[in-house]
């Protein structure tokens, strides 16, 4: 059975050697994630999902990772967060303006 994990990346780390480490939270924690081209190295994603997992911080995006039966990462999907609190700015601002 597929696996998925929702959230957002909080923290990218680049390492002249080629490495990159990504902070994903979700589920009120953090998880790294790294890729390395050192075999030697413990790395657990490809490089091409983590560069795009690294290209998402700063942004409103959110991030959906799936895994196969194997454990291991198959493909990501990104999409824009819904951002709750300028939903709430608005309720406030038009509040203010009918009084």
């Amino acid at each position: 059975m597929a696996d998925t994990i929702f959230g957002q990346v909080v923290g990218v780390r680049k390492f002249a050697n080629g490495d990159i480490e990504v902070d994903f939270y979700h589920d009120d924690q953090i998880t790294e994630y790294r890729y390395s081209s050192d075999s030697s190295r413990l790395g657990n994603f490809p490089k091409e999902l983590t560069e795009t997992l690294a290209s998402t911080l700063a942004n409103d995006i959110c991030i959906e990772i799936f895994f196969g039966d194997d454990g291991n990462p198959t493909h990501i999907e990104l999409e824009e967060c819904d951002d709750d609190s300028e939903d709430e700015d608005l309720e406030e601002d038009e509040e203010i303006s009918e009084e």
